[in-house]
């Protein structure tokens, strides 16, 4: 199948606990041996945002036809994340913002996110967050949690990273795509279940599911798998491996 792939959720940075340590020269010949023609590269591994986004910059200054910069900032914080989310998508080029509410120890819709949220609203940003329910504690991401958000910030288009992660957690996500236009669904995760692909699509639609692997926590070409196998058209794949990513942040293909 010949169509253009967008890798919407991959990381950068060093993070030594998972031997991350890369050079934009290995992820290249990651990316080609998957397939992938660009990687929406962001890095959450440094306290210190700038420093996170500057290795985001790093890499796209070596290669700016294969990674798409993605901006990191937390409300711990807070006082440096709107002049960092301004230098990120003013400066670096940022495309979309990417959230980690894990770190901050506080759900996604907690109270010192609202700045960062009515910034990203005005400009009418995309914001992919880490979303997931695979068990009773895990409840910072929970994809229920998002909806109010959605329609409180309807300019922001929000996508849920995993989609909820297991089968709950999926099932949780379809139910908020379907309740907001403005949620979409990405696919990466180690929890889905035989079918998930197309349980998303037929829940979200196939215009509002993203392919994303997670590199290099996760195997690309084990996560592109998972769609090129599933049960889908040939038009929805290429939507999911890379046309709606394409449409949402205006990329050229």
């Amino acid at each position: 199948m010949n169509t253009p792939v967008i890798d919407f959720h991959t990381h950068v940075g060093r993070w030594g606990l998972n031997h991350m340590d890369a050079t934009p020269e290995r992820f290249l010949r990651l990316m080609d041996a998957a397939g992938i023609d660009k990687a929406c590269v962001n890095c959450i591994f440094y306290g210190e945002v700038r420093r996170s986004n500057d290795t985001v910059a790093r890499y796209v200054q070596a290669n700016s036809d294969r990674f798409v910069p993605v901006a990191y900032v937390t409300p711990r914080y807070l006082k440096e994340a709107i002049s960092e989310l301004e230098r990120s998508f003013d400066e670096i080029g940022a495309k979309f913002l990417k959230l980690y509410p894990d770190y901050l120890g506080a759900p996604i819709d907690d109270p010192s996110y609202m700045p960062i949220y009515e910034w990203g609203d005005d400009r009418g940003i995309v914001i992919m967050s880490h979303s997931s329910h695979v068990s009773e504690g895990d409840t910072l991401t929970m994809p229920p949690l998002f909806v109010p958000l959605a329609k409180r910030f309807p300019n922001i288009t929000w996508v849920l990273a995993h989609s909820g992660n297991n089968m709950q957690g999926q099932q949780e996500a379809v139910a908020a795509a379907q309740e907001c236009p403005n949620i979409y669904l990405e696919t990466c995760s180690s929890y889905s279940e035989h079918g998930a692909m197309e349980f998303l699509v037929e829940g979200a639609g196939e215009d509002r599911v993203l392919y994303g692997s997670d590199m290099p926590l996760l195997e690309p070409r084990h996560q592109i798998a998972k769609i090129t196998t599933a049960d889908l058209s040939d038009e929805a794949k290429r939507k999911i491996l890379g046309l709606n990513a394409i449409r949402i942040l205006g990329l050229d293909q």
